[in-house]
């Protein structure tokens, strides 16, 4: 088994790779705004790093969010094409499950990403890897009372210490992290959501109201 897991959900550009024993290369960058111009060189280092070519990969991991449209769109497009390319099965990870995985806590806590606006995208966890409830999208003020007392992980949970006072690290998922969690999963007979993208809502690109469509005479 070689794994090849990778997410672009948040503002992390990360990509790992999983022997089926353990991650061998990994490697992760923090640029909300380039996630197309590093993924691609991203894969080829953690292939180089582990000196293996892009056809010894068996299967691939890719975070399914929830995320901004553009950023989660390039992870899920680039696994859909290699899966394709390659004739490998691609399995789908919710983002949120890969923090909560890589938080490593034992008690109910939260899991929570920046999802701009003034929102997050939010969970509740009884353990590092059992959801709660499903993934949602909110502001941080209107959940408040279903959060109060509880640990919380994530860049969103730091964004915003009145609603999330115990918040802490990790801050971003990490390819490693969703390679682990998958490999747990597959090992233990479980099935892995299709890879298709958790957008929770429409994109920050809309057409204008007063549009008007010009058709020829």
């Amino acid at each position: 088994m070689l794994l090849l897991a990778l997410d672009t959900a948040t503002p992390a550009v990360t990509v790992a790779l999983h022997d089926g024993d353990d991650v061998i290369a990994s490697s992760s960058q923090v640029d909300a705004r380039r996630h197309g111009e590093l993924l691609l060189p991203a894969i080829d280092r953690v292939l180089t790093e582990a000196g293996l070519r892009l056809d010894a990969v068996t299967g691939i991991v890719v975070g399914v969010g929830p995320g901004p449209y553009t950023g989660l769109r390039v992870g899920l497009m680039t696994a859909d094409t290699f899966g394709l390319a390659l004739g490998v099965p691609v399995h789908g990870v919710c983002t949120l499950d890969g923090l909560a995985f890589a938080s490593g806590l034992e008690g109910p806590f939260v899991v929570a990403t920046d999802a701009r606006r003034k929102e997050v995208y939010w969970a509740r966890y009884t353990d590092s890897r059992t959801r709660l409830t499903e993934p949602a999208v909110d502001r941080p003020a209107d959940i408040a009372g279903e959060v109060a007392g509880l640990p919380a992980v994530g860049a969103g949970a730091l964004l915003y210490p009145d609603t999330f006072p115990r918040a802490h690290a990790p801050e971003h998922v990490t390819a490693a992290a969703l390679a682990r969690l998958a490999v747990e999963r597959l090992a233990a007979g479980g099935e892995l959501p299709p890879p298709r993208p958790m957008y929770l809502r429409r994109p920050d690109a809309q057409v204008p109201k007063n549009y008007k469509v010009v058709t020829p005479k």
